[in-house]
């Protein structure tokens, strides 16, 4: 999907809303179990209750992997059932070597079709590069967290006087640019955006509570 596009859908649904399908097979309605595939018979219903309103769907793919292969039947059912017009992540927080990010860029851009994926960038350059050579696909970089422990490195300050997560802004903009890279600042860290903002004027940001 397209700048463009994504620009599109907002404006056609009036929404920035982002709907994550963490499904645990552990906490779904228990009506829903004696079904052949009770995840994707969720998923499915809440995309039917709010595809109208969303602008984009969020699987958390490490609930469909502790599934092993069934979890994966499950995503990619769920995947095809999306409306085309409403842009997928795969909230799958990768980063690795090259060759490495280069298969599983390949399986989530290619194999399953995402528009998007999560990516941890602390391994460098060479482990996002291989994201971002595809096209109208794009890479959401974890900046700014929202869980407790993202103070542990991302807000570490460096010798330049900046924090971690503002080096990691500054590098990632010499590897893509604003038409294929997204960066994830979480919600909870709202006293930040203004600052980060100012160092991505013109990046979309994705703000998980």
């Amino acid at each position: 999907m397209t700048r463009a596009e994504l620009f599109e859908q907002i404006k056609k649904k009036n929404s920035y809303l982002s709907i994550g399908l963490d499904s645990d097979l552990e906490k779904i309605p228990k009506h829903l179990l004696s079904l052949p595939d009770p995840v994707f018979e969720f998923n499915k219903q809440i995309i039917d209750a709010t595809h109208d309103l969303t602008v984009a769907y969020k699987p958390n793919i490490a609930f469909y992997e502790v599934q092993g292969s069934k979890g994966w039947e499950s995503l990619q059912k769920t995947l095809d059932y999306i409306p085309k017009e409403c842009f997928t992540i795969a909230d799958a927080k990768r980063g690795d070597i090259g060759n490495t990010s280069t298969m599983y860029a390949r399986t989530y851009f290619q194999t399953m079709n995402f528009d998007s994926i999560t990516v941890a960038p602390y391994m460098g350059e060479d482990s996002v590069k291989p994201f971002l050579y595809f096209t109208g696909k794009w890479v959401i970089l974890l900046i700014h967290t929202s869980n407790s422990g993202s103070v542990d490195i991302q807000q570490l300050e460096t010798r330049d006087g900046r924090y971690v997560y503002e080096e990691v802004i500054f590098a990632s903009q010499r590897w893509g640019s604003a038409d294929q890279m997204m960066y994830v600042v979480g919600a909870t860290k709202a006293d930040k955006i203004g600052t980060i903002r100012a160092l991505a004027p013109d990046h979309f940001f994705w703000y998980p509570e």
